[in-house]
């Protein structure tokens, strides 16, 4: 098999070229992202890795179609950015890794509450400066605080466990809540008792057209002052403008983000010599109170091998003519 990975970093090179070994696999890299024009670079090739920003729509997937592939693999868990009524039609196979580590995306969002609150990052900047004040890094305490989780699936259930340690009060909310959460103290609310009553919110949550935008300005209006914001899962989740609303009036006290609704244009490539056009998250980082990593949540030995290793595997199970659970087109999308 000749694999065609698109959107390749050097990790990825690392982690999937010695899984692509195990299985005898010919590995291509590519740095360009997976679209309608870049699908000419997989001709010869038998299947395509794409990832999280890739456009997968109807035309990428003729385009790949043309090429005679059957089948892209997914390395991340998310699939909103894949037409799947197209490559059903096309008679492409979508497989995905639909869990790697959960630890390495909840930790992460744990850095995030520790950084904002604490201000560890400008202290850091501060000392190395020769700079040893203290002014304008107070921070509060997390024990006590009551955390509104959105999603309790994997991630967010470890996020509830480690926060929990923290001695914070968990509520959380589902629209299939987990009944045996409720034996660990975690109590299921409405959404919009999640905002009004949290002092942490995390969110945790699949992009789905009920998801798009689920923070939006009504919900922003029922924010506790001084709240804090985090998001690990997608960046559609937010209404970007809605947000920068709320923390220009100091309503949202803090906003932690991995992603962003328009990451596309900008994670993964270094654009430290360029102008950013796109005034949203300039604006953003603009504000002293905002924490922006560019969607590194997942970026974790543990998780990077077992990425690795279960699209590999995605690829093998589609090359013996099988399928797996780890499918969202096919049979499975009727």
């Amino acid at each position: 098999m000749k694999i065609a990975i698109y959107s390749s970093q050097s990790y990825d090179k690392e982690y999937l070229g010695a899984a692509g070994k195990e299985y005898g696999y010919e590995t291509e890299f590519f740095e360009a992202s997976l679209n309608h024009k870049t699908a000419k670079l997989a001709t010869g090739f038998d299947a395509v890795c794409a990832f999280v920003n890739d456009v997968i729509n109807r035309q990428t997937l003729e385009a790949v179609a043309a090429e005679h592939i059957g089948i892209i693999a997914l390395r991340c868990a998310g699939f909103n950015n894949v037409d799947l009524e197209a490559a059903h039609e096309l008679g492409i196979r979508i497989m995905r890794v639909p869990a790697y580590s959960p630890f390495a995306v909840a930790e992460h969002a744990v850095s995030l509450i520790l950084t904002l609150n604490r201000k560890t990052h400008k202290a850091y900047h501060r000392v190395r400066d020769s700079n040893f004040s203290l002014e304008r890094l107070v921070g509060f305490d997390v024990h006590g605080k009551k955390v509104g989780i959105v999603g309790t699936g994997k991630i967010g259930q470890v996020f509830a466990g480690i926060m929990q340690g923290f001695g914070c009060n968990i509520i959380a909310y589902d629209p299939y809540p987990d009944e045996s959460l409720a034996s660990k103290g975690i109590v299921y609310v409405e959404l919009d008792t999640i905002f009004s009553e949290s002092d942490i919110i995390s969110l945790h949550c699949p992009l789905t057209p009920d998801t798009y935008q689920l923070v939006n300005r009504n919900r922003l209006n029922l924010i506790k002052k001084g709240a804090m914001l985090i998001n690990t899962s997608r960046g559609k989740l937010i209404n970007t403008e809605a947000v920068i609303e709320v923390l220009r009036n100091k309503q949202l006290g803090y906003l932690g983000i991995d992603v962003y609704a328009e990451e596309e244009k900008l994670f993964f490539r270094d654009l430290s010599e360029r102008i950013i056009d796109d005034e949203k998250i300039m604006h953003l980082m603009t504000f002293p109170n905002v924490l922006i990593t560019a969607h590194q949540a997942f970026l974790t030995q543990e998780a990077l091998t077992q990425i690795a290793a279960t699209t590999m595997e995605n690829i093998y199970v589609y090359s013996q003519g099988r399928t797996n659970e780890n499918e969202v087109s096919g049979k499975n999308l009727v």
